[in-house]
């Protein structure tokens, strides 16, 4: 019994090992790929990532701080472009919101560019290089999702740099789950580009 114990303690601790690799990894590999707005290089577009909607069609914190961080991107002149990507299903409208936000944080409508299938990053990721065409963008979203959206970009084909949108203290445990989260998504996000979707 003991040995079986022993044996299936060792199965577990390889088999969180594995899943823990990926973010681990994407932690240490981007972590120089992250930039202030300030001191970010000049990109062609700025990705933003969605981040869902409240009931009444407002921008969540998370979401509404994405595009604040891509619309001081554009003031400074490190943008030319805002590639505003999220879900456009269930009777509601990410993108149209973020656009709505962006305006109303003076960016010009010609400036904006909307998806409305990027339900997930890789998603996100894919579509931005393969009909949208981008070559080279800065990645906007919070600290926690950026090295995920990294790999999966430099995975797929888009020279890019990370911008945190932290603008605010989140709530902690959001901040938490949204850390254990990534462990998972991570992990997923490795998958997809090496073995189901390469």
């Amino acid at each position: 019994m003991r040995k079986i114990t022993r044996l299936a303690l060792s199965g577990l601790g390889v088999a969180a090992l594995t899943l823990l690799a990926p973010r681990f990894y994407t932690a240490l590999r981007y972590r120089g790929h992250i930039d202030a707005a300030a001191e970010a290089p000049h990109a062609p577009a700025a990705i933003v990532f969605g981040a869902g909607l409240w009931r009444d069609g407002r921008p969540t914190a998370v979401l509404y701080d994405r595009v604040a961080t891509a619309a001081e991107l554009y003031h400074l002149g490190k943008v030319d472009k805002l590639l505003m990507s999220g879900d456009n299903r269930f009777g509601h409208n990410e993108p149209e919101a973020m656009r709505q936000t962006a305006l109303a944080l003076n960016v010009p409508d010609e400036a904006l560019v909307l998806d409305g299938a990027g339900w997930r990053t890789y998603d996100t990721c894919y579509r931005a290089k393969a009909l949208f065409g981008v070559e080279r963008a800065l990645l906007v979203t919070q600290a926690f999702h950026l090295p995920r959206a990294l790999f999966l970009c430099e995975a797929l084909g888009i020279e890019a740099r990370g911008v945190s949108a932290d603008r605010r203290a989140y709530r902690r445990g959001a901040a938490a789950y949204w850390n254990f989260r990534e462990i998972f998504a991570t992990a997923n996000a490795w998958w997809e580009v090496n073995v189901a979707k390469p």
